[in-house]
């Protein structure tokens, strides 16, 4: 069996060195982690390798910079980089050791011992964890290194107290929960579940995304929070998976870096945990899966990317890549000979034999290489070119410094280039751009002060794993967070292809959607998304899903039946084509002609002893207005209007007022006329002077004045009845006072209770014609309808209030009619014989 031996470094010589450690193999010796490997237990000394061909890119990145400054007659002239490259272990055991065989020169682990009497190293680009900065970073910080890395951005490397020598080359994600919860609320998933690192910057990030979620009505199905301890993590890890996998929730937000334990862990999992959406970031590196298909797990899984502008030359350079151009490159030799097929070298240690012709990079499929720049590549080339602009201010400044003729090189110390960075502008700040670098084709601003913020941007990137090798990352999206709100986020769901298992947009809810028509009702002791749905109350709707409260429909519009949308009410009003309205019309027209008719009998037989009796005027009167108050009712049928809606009560209030108080002068005159046949009253004078009819304008004066000041108050207007009938909108008169209204009902009662009052005292007054009982009943009936009339009044709604009032108009001008002038039209029609007066009936028999 043939093998590459991994060496301590990859070294390049230049006139300055800049350190390198990548993540590219790792070593595993924990017992516990054999379990996840082997299927019998294995022996206490196992060990494996496992090759990261994917980071493999970084140090690509890194060298490409520095083969472009090199290259470059405007940074660093007459002055050559070099680099010394190490594979940085993810281990808690094993971190420091490759930053010690560096600091050694040996290749060994020495520490505070170095043999390289004259160093070059001028500064380290590490990463990509918090774990290996941190580490390596209080390390190097005491031989004053000064540390780029290109990891995703932590809070804790940004404490300058804790790290004064690391500079961050990502941006703050700051943006990034916003983004995420945007991308939720565009598809419309509430009930999402949490897989995040269990560091400080996953607890940040945890803080940040549960309040935008919480902002924006999104609930968290679970929190995983994954250990960044193997001991810790290895312990509980089945426990997670479970968990995960048998969640309510579809879609599974994952925070953390792939060479993290977080990676490991679902590593694992690439076929088993099926059937989830997984958002997460370009920094977790998800392809795992070394056979593609479509069963995968992380098939369909969006991502969030910093946008970066494409380095020109970049892709053409890992075109070119070979063992051959780059000998001296092991990680580079294991690649292709993992990859590739290519047999070892019987004769020449380390050599490659017998590889396939024309292969590239650009020939293996992209879990394994993707010749898309990262954002960690892009960052590392960042990093290098903000060292070479460093050292290029820095020996500027050392040759101003030195005297002339002396021709040899400044000597460049690791603590002036972080003192240099210092000073390039205050509080820790370090900017380059185009301007300032001649060569950095992408042109993008570099920030290496946490306290600055750069623009941020994302993109959107759909993973597709089909068979065959063609895996693929599809840009899907875009969000800008400084952009109009309208414009930060696009989304294009036609390019997006979900896991196998969803045959469209994907759902996930706590509770299923409450369709229009329904409200959702928390339930209680759970979430907030979780809710059972309710109809909608009367008069209400719910025109969209998912509605928390329902809509009232405005006052001229109902529910449909569904009540998902407001139907307009149709208007209406007691109007004459109405049977009730043809009723009441037809009733009045009747009673009012047949009023008439009495009129006329009435005057036909004037000189009658029946008509003449009780004053015959009064009658006339009294029939007038009674023929009044019966046409009165047809104000009130019809559409309404503002003339028609102050006519009601006025003319109502004044004619039934002129009828009362002409009864109750029809009764002032009976008691006269028995009155003044006593010798020595009064009553004659009153009773031939024609005091009697003086009530009526007396009594007509003050409701006139009432009815002044009503108009003056608050006379009555058009108005609306929307809730008496739910599909109907009643027009109606709105009587303006309503107190005006029972004033002018208290008179008219008061006249009435005054005209019964003494008509029932007078009822026993003997005589052929007195009339005094047949007032007695009309103001009996009259009383007995407007008594009843206000609970019923006061009970109805709507047009049936207008019948209401307009029947007990009827009612009572009826009774005033029959119980009065019935009677007298009986004898003067029928008994003919018996309207004379005594003494005419006796001189008539002896004729």
């Amino acid at each position: 069996m043939f093998v590459i031996l991994m060496n301590a470094s990859v070294y390049q010589d230049g006139d300055l060195i800049i350190g390198g450690f990548f993540t590219l193999y790792s070593f595993n010796d924990d017992s516990q982690a054999v379990w996840l490997e082997f299927r019998r237990r294995p022996s206490k000394n196992v060990h494996f390798l496992k090759f990261y061909s994917s980071n493999y890119q970084y140090v690509l990145a890194f060298v490409f910079a520095i083969e472009e400054i090199n290259r470059s007659p405007y940074l660093l002239p007459n002055v050559s980089l070099g680099f010394d490259l190490y594979n940085a272990l993810h281990s808690e055991k094993r971190t420091l050791e490759s930053c010690l065989m560096w600091l050694s020169g040996l290749g060994k682990l020495i520490p505070n011992y170095s043999c390289v009497r004259e160093g070059k190293s001028v500064a380290v680009t590490v990463g990509t964890t918090w774990a290996i900065s941190a580490q390596m970073g209080t390390l190097l910080e005491l031989y004053k290194y000064p540390q780029l890395t290109y990891g995703s951005f932590d809070p804790i490397l940004s404490d300058r107290s804790q790290f004064p020598s690391i500079y961050q080359m990502a941006p703050r994600n700051t943006a990034l929960a916003l983004g995420m919860v945007r991308l939720m609320l565009h598809f419309g998933w509430t009930w999402v579940g949490l897989a995040i690192s269990e560091d400080m910057k996953g607890i940040q990030f945890l803080w940040d995304l549960t309040g935008e979620m919480d902002k924006n009505g999104i609930c968290v199905a679970f929190v995983e929070m994954i250990p960044i301890t193997e001991r810790a993590y290895f312990s509980l890890a089945w426990q997670y998976h479970y968990r995960i996998r048998y969640s309510s929730a579809n879609v599974v937000v994952i925070y953390g870096d792939s060479d993290s334990l977080l990676g490991l862990s679902f590593s694992k999992w690439n076929i088993l945990m099926t059937g989830k959406v997984w958002i997460t970031t370009s920094q977790w590196d998800f392809v795992f899966s070394e056979s593609y298909s479509l069963l995968d797990s992380f098939h369909g899984t969006l991502t969030f990317s910093q946008s970066h502008k494409e380095i020109p030359g970049f892709k053409q350079f890992l075109q070119g890549v070979n063992p051959a151009k780059y000998p001296q490159d092991f990680y580079l030799a294991k690649l292709w000979f993992l990859h590739f097929h290519c047999l070892l070298s019987e004769t020449e240690c380390g050599k490659l034999e017998s590889c396939p012709p024309n292969v590239s990079l650009e020939s293996l499929p992209l879990h394994t290489f993707d010749m898309t720049m990262s954002d960690g590549s892009y960052y590392v080339y960042n990093a290098v070119h903000a060292v070479a602009q460093t050292l290029h201010e820095l020996l500027f400044q050392l040759s101003e410094m030195q005297s002339p003729g002396n021709g040899e090189k400044p000597v460049v110390q690791p603590w002036q280039v972080m003192f240099q960075s210092r000073q390039v502008l205050p509080d820790d700040l370090l900017i380059l751009n185009s301007a300032q670098i001649h060569n950095q084709s992408a042109g993008d601003q570099i920030i290496l002060d946490q306290q600055a913020t750069p623009v941020e941007e994302y993109d959107i990137l759909n993973f597709w794993n089909f068979p065959d090798g063609l895996g693929l990352q599809v840009k899907v999206g875009h969000f800008v967070p400084l952009a109009p709100r309208d414009q930060d986020f696009s989304i294009h769901e036609e390019l997006i292809d979900w896991a196998f298992e969803f045959k469209e947009t994907p759902r996930s809810l706590c509770s299923k959607n409450c369709g229009p028509g329904f409200r959702q009702t928390p339930q209680q002791g759970k979430a907030a998304c979780c809710y059972d749905c309710t109809p909608c109350p009367e008069r209400e709707i719910a025109n969209d899903t998912d509605m928390k409260q329902c809509i009232k429909c405005l006052d001229d519009q109902y529910p449909n039946t569904k009540r998902d949308h407001c139907l307009p009410k149709v208007v209406t009003f007691l109007a004459y084509e109405d049977p009730m309205g043809m009723v009441l019309a037809c009733a009045a027209l009747s009673l009012s002609s047949l009023t008439a008719v009495v009129l006329g009998v009435f005057v036909k037989h004037r000189d009658t002893p029946i008509v003449k009796a009780n004053n015959r005027t009064l009658s006339y009167i009294l029939l007038l207005s009674l023929i009044l108050c019966f046409l009165c009712p047809l104000l009130f049928i019809g559409q309404p209007n503002t003339a028609t809606c102050i006519l009601q009560q006025m003319t109502f209030g004044v004619l039934f007022t002129v009828a009362v108080s002409t009864v109750l002068a029809k009764t002032v005159t009976v008691v006269l006329a028995f009155k003044s046949t006593t010798p020595g009253m009064k009553m004659r004078q009153w009773l031939l002077s024609g005091a009697p009819n003086s009530i009526i304008p007396l009594c007509s004066l003050v409701q006139v004045t009432f009815a002044v000041v009503w108009m003056i108050i608050a006379p009555p207007f058009i108005d609306t009845d929307a809730h008496s009938e739910p599909t109907l909108l009643i027009v109606v008169c709105n009587k303006g006072s309503v107190i005006m209204f029972y004033i002018f009902l208290g008179y008219l009662g008061s006249l009435a209770m005054g005209s019964f009052t003494l008509a029932f005292l007078a009822r026993s007054l003997p005589d052929t014609f007195n009339e005094a009982k047949f007032l007695t009943f009309s103001m009996l009936v009259f009383c007995s309808v407007w008594i009843a009339f206000l609970p019923v009044y006061n009970s109805t709604k709507g047009k049936f209030m207008v019948a209401v009032e307009v029947f007990s108009i009827l009612a009572s001008s009826a009774g005033l009619l029959v119980c009065i002038f019935a009677p007298k039209c009986y004898f003067i029609l029928l008994k003919a014989d018996r309207n004379i007066l005594p003494g005419s009936r006796s001189k008539a028999k002896s004729r």
